[in-house]
């Protein structure tokens, strides 16, 4: 009889390399590929941290699900210590039916159930202010027992996470990527799987300049209280002074 323990829930945060003019490409202008840059990679240590300090409250390992391939080096240094990689580029014999975006997160949930991970989420990178409670509550419904699905709804019809206990690629079929659909439709795949939904409380992706200024306005304001307090990421906070990225936003666009 095995004596090994349950591995935790394996969160992986989707990521590409961060480099100019790859990453946050919808914010260049009126930001510049190298500040756009610069502010993906703050964003990658604030949410890898912000994984570590939920794992102090439910078992959960964090994980970059990242492409492109051989790109690995640029994440040195970048991420929370702790972090582990995990090739996600959409590459491979993968499930049909399964396009575009959805291959890479297929690709993510399948290597790491293959790792011996109980219970698999994927989880955006641009979100750096997620609360912790999230991710750990996202943890807990996990490690109960029965099949079920955590979804994590975004502001903009997306989703910030998803997760299952079994490699459900039908999640992931014939979804309309980068659409205002993409959780009801993935509502619905759960409804077919005949499966049991938990929903955690809406959030925001920070994709377009409209989200970043709503992430500066939320560093200017008091904190929050109550356990959905946003993270602080203090990472992303000094990245947005240093290089005065406030200013570069104000001058490309108008403020309400």
């Amino acid at each position: 009889m095995s004596n090994s323990s349950p591995k935790p829930c394996a969160i992986a945060v989707m990521a590409k390399a961060p480099r100019p003019g790859k990453v946050k490409t919808r914010l260049v202008p009126p930001l510049t590929p190298q500040t756009a840059a610069a502010l993906s990679a703050s964003f990658l240590r604030d949410i890898t941290e912000n994984i570590v300090l939920a794992a102090q409250r439910s078992p959960i390992q964090g994980y970059i699900a990242y492409a492109p391939a051989g790109l690995e080096m640029l994440f040195d240094g970048v991420l929370a210590p702790g972090t582990d990689l995990v090739l996600a580029d959409g590459s491979g014999d993968l499930p049909p039916g399964v396009e575009g975006f959805g291959r890479c997160l297929v690709q993510a949930v399948m290597s790491l159930f293959d790792r011996g991970h109980d219970a698999v989420c994927v989880l955006n990178s641009d979100s750096p202010t997620l609360p912790t409670d999230l991710l750990a509550q996202a943890a807990r419904a996990l490690a109960t027992e029965g099949d079920r699905v955590v979804l994590g709804p975004a502001d903009d019809g997306g989703y910030y996470l998803l997760g299952m206990k079994a490699p459900h690629w039908h999640l992931f079929e014939d979804i309309a990527w980068s659409t205002e659909r993409v959780a009801d439709q993935t509502r619905a795949r759960v409804r077919a799987l005949d499966l049991e939904l938990v929903e955690l409380p809406v959030w925001y992706d920070v994709d377009d300049c409209g989200a970043l200024l709503r992430l500066l306005r939320g560093f200017a304001d008091e904190p929050a209280g109550g356990s959905l307090a946003p993270y602080p990421a203090p990472v992303t906070a000094a990245c947005i002074e240093r290089l005065n990225l406030g200013a570069d936003l104000a001058a490309g666009m108008a403020v309400p």
